[in-house]
């Protein structure tokens, strides 16, 4: 019945370390975010009220027709002032969260603008099972609404859900149950993005984030899958699926400051060496080499390039950089490079 009370009361203490009491309306004692229980109990009153005797300020919140009484330690004109400000906060809180239309209470949580009590909320209230679950961050040029639309068709359940985040970004929330007959997040992805295109003609990129044990975790989940999709887009991957574990070595650098990147930048670049970053044409080269796992053959093939022409390219950048990429540890300080290089 006051479960929406007990979390806002649980959120004020989390961010501001007030412990608030929570009374009935009949006076009987509920909760206490600290798990303290009071020597006291409320007595009649209106508004405000501080008890010099028993060194708390009580006061009242509106919650769903019936007044509770609350109380904080402390007698005096901050913490009247506290009172008269957090019945606001809680009963704000206690109400907002339960009016939310599902798809904005989901995107709030997507963005990590909803707290734990909230989240916990949305479980309640969604029947959300206790299953991992992972987010994808999922970009096209057709319209948001229509987009979410169809990627709703995919929800195996009542708890997978689409949501347009911001313009024309959506997310899709998967659940993975044990009889899963997806592999992975990366293979659901995979299935989505291909079932788009075949079936109604979207073609779309998405971001995968990792597969979370528990909901309350799928924030992280979606900001993993929006890194992923937008560094897919910095680095021009090929391909419609990209998961975060492929750019986790690029997160780590884009964590650095600036100033670091640019000085581990000048120790990997000399002389000539920086000029030859601006030839798209031999980092292309380069990078599709990397792509094919250092195979001469494979990389000939898929530029349409012939054998000698590639190993003048592989030959001019060991000149010009002293990195043989048929090297693994070399092709690994070029790679670096590059990364470094498309961050600054």
């Amino acid at each position: 019945m006051y479960s929406d009370l007990k979390k806002s009361i649980q959120s004020v203490y989390q961010k501001t370390g007030i412990d608030v009491f929570l009374f009935s309306p009949e006076g009987e004692f509920l909760f206490s975010a600290a798990g303290e229980r009071p020597s006291f109990s409320p007595r009649a009153f209106g508004g405000v009220m501080q008890d010099e005797s028993a060194g708390v300020t009580f006061f009242k919140v509106l919650y769903k027709g019936a007044e509770y009484a609350c109380a904080l330690k402390g007698t005096g004109e901050v913490e009247k002032n506290y009172a008269v400000f957090l019945s606001d906060a809680i009963e704000n809180r206690a109400g907002k969260t339960l009016n939310l239309p599902r798809s904005e209470f989901i995107r709030r949580i997507l963005l990590g603008e909803c707290t734990g009590a909230d989240v916990q909320t949305y479980a309640i209230k969604y029947s959300v099972p206790e299953q991992p679950c992972f987010a994808l961050a999922v970009s096209s040029d057709t319209k948001a609404s229509e987009l979410t639309s169809f990627l709703s068709q995919y929800a195996a359940g009542e708890a997978d859900t689409a949501v347009v985040v911001t313009g024309k970004d959506c997310a899709f929330i998967k659940f993975m149950g044990e009889d899963s007959e997806y592999q992975s997040s990366a293979d659901f992805a995979g299935f989505l993005a291909r079932s788009l295109l075949e079936e109604v003609g979207i073609k779309v990129r998405i971001g995968v984030g990792g597969t979370v044990r528990h909901f309350e975790e799928i924030a992280a989940s979606y900001r993993q899958a929006n890194a992923a999709l937008r560094m897919s887009g910095i680095f021009n991957s090929k391909g419609e699926v990209h998961t975060y574990r492929e750019y986790v070595l690029v997160k780590m650098l884009e964590d650095l400051p600036e100033a670091k990147l640019s000085e581990y930048l000048s120790v990997l670049l000399e002389g000539e060496a920086k000029e030859l970053l601006k030839d798209e044409d031999m980092v292309n080269t380069a990078e599709e080499f990397l792509e094919n796992n250092l195979n001469v053959s494979e990389t000939s093939r898929n530029l349409y390039m012939h054998r000698n022409t590639l190993m003048y390219r592989l030959d001019k950048i060991e000149k010009v950089m002293g990195l043989n990429l048929r090297n693994f540890s070399d092709a690994v300080t070029f790679r670096v490079i590059t990364i470094l290089n498309k961050l600054l």
